[in-house]
This record gives structure tokens, C-alpha cells and sequence, in this order.
């Protein structure tokens, strides 16, 4: 693990939280990216948190250089909220960062300090896990034999579930699509869902002119919006966060506000969108779980869901319902996904009628909405 940021603070800090896992080890805290590029080969971690703004070479400079060195490293782009921060993360995202994770604006902020613990633990964890899948040989041996959970610190919130082993693929049960038209696309997402929901909804124009869209990715305020102006561009589309109240159309791309669940609602004859400032569900604010079981009552066996790439198991429970509820679920593949946290629960949990690459998604769901069942 290589920490890279010009505060001596935040190095300290986040050098401290991964020294006390046992699976983890701090191979290097470095002040700039020039010193992270110069010493990569030899300190070959598998992550690296990358500071945005540091003297010498800031993060978006250093990271095509590190990944050109090491093809493999999981980076996590590091940034306080701001708009020119989210932006600047969303063209990491698109460079070959694995995620990004925002700074708390004080870290004598307990509850924003413990987010960012928490947060930043279960994405190394993950991430880490699967770059060494990705390069065994690379590797010394692991601190410990295989991944452990995140053990539960005073004021820190608990551990979220890691997925079950996954069995493999061509194992995994199959459920048949719904018999039923689908009138709605849902769509959850978390770690490596911004690039994954730019390549679907680029080759969903079809579809998205016909019936509404409706998506919760895992993402705090501010890159939200960005995401939202990133998906209207993809899809040349529509799309913007989502207004507690507004009727739900077909032409339109609702994406769920950074730290508010959406949910759907009945008003009168119209769907509506109503979004939830309650507590956090399945560790997220806003989750997947909340829109997915909401849509049910609405559309009923006529709701569609995909289940990107993410950490965790948000969209498994939500999922089941739609599928009691006479409907479909997709999953992306291991493979293609970043993480295979969220997609590998459902389709271990055995409702998805599809698990398909990355590049295989759009086109299907365009056959479904076309009104293809098999």
C-alpha cells in the first residue's frame, strides 16, 4: 500500500488506520507524485492513495505515469468536495483510476473522520484483493491467508458484509426473464459504476427515448451532478439529479442525489420521484436497496434492473423483491467488473437472469425493451 499526499496529517492518519489491519501494510507514505513515480518499482504495492493537489506533480499528472510503470495498481484518487475536485476524479476515472474517495474538510470532524476510516478501508481491501488476483506472481505472500473483515473500531460504523465465495459462472442459476414488457429501467452501481454507466448508457438511446431510467450510484453530493452532466453527454440523453416530487417520464435519465435515497411513489395517476433523507442503508446514501424495492410497487413484473459493478451486497435484497414481484435482474460479470461485490451477491443469490459482460449489457436490454424474452 503507497500513500501519497503533500499533508503530513492525512499521510499520518491514513498511514495509522491501515497499520492496525492485519492484512494490510503501509509500504510507503510519500509527499508528492514525483516521489511516488520514482519509486514505484520498488515499492510494487498493489494501491495507492493519490492526493489531487501536491507540489512537484499533482495526482492527475502522476497517475498515467504510475500505471505505466505498474499496469496493474489499484489507485483511489483522493480529494476534498469540491466541484473542481469532482471533476478532476471523474478524469482520473477515465485515465485508469480504480475509484476515488472525497476528504473530510476537517478531520477534527469525528463523524466525517470515521466515513472516511470506513470508507477508505473497505476500498483498499477490495481493490487490493483483486489486483493481486490479477498479478499472483507479482506478489509476495498476503499478511494474512485471505481477506479478513474490517474489525469494528470505537465510533466507527460497522463492517459491511463482503460477498460470499463466488461459484463459478456457467454454475450460477438462471432465472427466466419475466413474461411481462418492461415499462422501467433501474440501474445500481457503486466502485468502478461512473465509467461502467458511461458505456451503458451510451448504446441505450433506444431504449432511454421510450421509457424512463432510473440510477443509484453509490456517490456523495457535488459528483452526483457531475456524473449527471456526464451521463446526459454519454447518452446524448436527458439526465439530471433527481427532484423530490417530479413526475417520472419516459426520455429522461433520474440519477439519485449524492446523500439522499430515491425512492419512487404513487401521486395520483403519475409515478413520481421521492427521496429520502433517512438513515443510511447497507452502509450507502443513497443505496440501491430503496429504489429497487419502491419500483416494485409501481411497476410490479413489469420492472427491469441491472447491477453493476460495485463493493457489498446493496441491490441483492431490492433485487429479490423485484424478482417475487415477477420481474428481471442483470448482473455484470467478474470479469468486466471493478468489484464484483454488488453483482456477484445477486447472482449468487440466484435472481438474475443474465450475468454478462460489460459490453454485452446495453445491447441486451435494448432486445428486452424491443420486447425479446429469451
Amino acid at each position: 500500500m503507497m500513500v501519497v499526499d503533500d499533508s503530513v496529517v492525512i499521510r499520518g492518519m491514513i498511514s495509522r488506520w491501515i497499520s492496525s489491519e492485519p492484512d494490510m501494510v503501509v509500504a510507503a507514505s510519500l509527499r508528492t507524485g514525483l516521489e511516488a513515480v520514482n519509486q514505484i518499482d520498488r515499492v510494487n504495492p498493489d494501491v495507492a492513495v493519490l492526493d489531487i493537489e501536491m507540489p512537484e506533480l499533482d495526482g492527475i499528472a502522476a497517475l498515467p505515469k504510475l500505471l505505466a510503470k505498474k499496469k496493474n495498481l489499484a489507485v483511489i484518487m483522493a480529494s476534498t468536495l469540491t466541484r473542481r475536485n469532482a471533476e478532476i476524479s471523474f478524469k482520473a476515472l477515465s485515465l485508469g483510476a480504480a475509484d476515488y474517495i472525497p476528504k473530510p474538510e476537517s478531520t477534527r470532524e469525528a463523524s466525517a473522520a470515521d466515513n472516511f476510516h470506513y470508507d477508505l478501508i473497505q476500498k483498499i481491501r477490495n481493490l487490493g484483493a483483486k489486483a493481486r488476483r490479477a498479478a499472483p506472481a507479482m506478489h509476495a505472500p498476503a499478511a494474512a491467508p485471505h481477506v479478513q473483515e474490517l474489525r469494528p473500531a470505537p465510533a466507527l460504523r460497522p463492517t459491511a458484509p463482503m460477498p460470499t465465495q463466488a461459484v463459478p459462472a456457467a454454475a450460477l442459476a438462471r432465472r427466466a426473464f419475466s413474461s411481462q414488457m418492461p415499462r422501467v429501467l433501474l440501474i445500481g452501481s457503486s466502485t468502478g459504476g461512473p465509467q461502467a454507466l458511461m458505456s451503458v448508457v451510451t448504446e441505450l438511446g433506444p431504449v432511454i427515448d421510450r421509457f424512463p431510467v432510473l440510477i443509484t450510484q453509490h456517490m456523495p453530493p457535488t459528483f452526483t451532478t457531475i456524473l449527471a452532466e456526464h451521463l446526459a453527454r454519454s447518452s446524448r440523453r436527458p439526465a439530471h439529479e433527481a427532484v423530490d416530487g417530479e413526475v417520472i417520464k419516459p426520455g429522461q435519465i433520474y440519477l439519485a442525489p449524492g446523500g439522499r435515497h430515491m425512492r419512487v411513489a404513487r401521486h395520483g395517476a403519475d409515478a413520481v420521484i421521492a427521496l429520502d433523507n433517512g438513515p443510511p442503508v447497507n452502509f450507502c446514501k443513497p443505496a440501491v436497496d430503496p429504489l429497487f424495492t419502491s419500483a416494485v410497487d409501481i411497476w410490479q413484473g413489469a420492472t427491469l434492473a441491472v447491477i453493476l459493478t460495485g463493493m457489498g451486497s446493496d441491490g441483492m435484497r431490492g433485487g429479490k423483491d423485484i424478482v417475487a414481484a415477477g420481474g428481471s435482474v442483470i448482473a455484470q460479470d467478474e470479469a468486466t467488473s471493478v468489484v464484483w461485490g454488488m453483482p456477484g451477491a445477486a447472482a449468487n443469490a440466484g435472481i438474475c437472469a443474465a450475468i454478462l459482460p460489460l459490453n454485452q449489457i446495453a445491447p441486451k436490454l435494448v432486445r428486452l425493451f424491443a420486447g425479446d424474452r429469451s
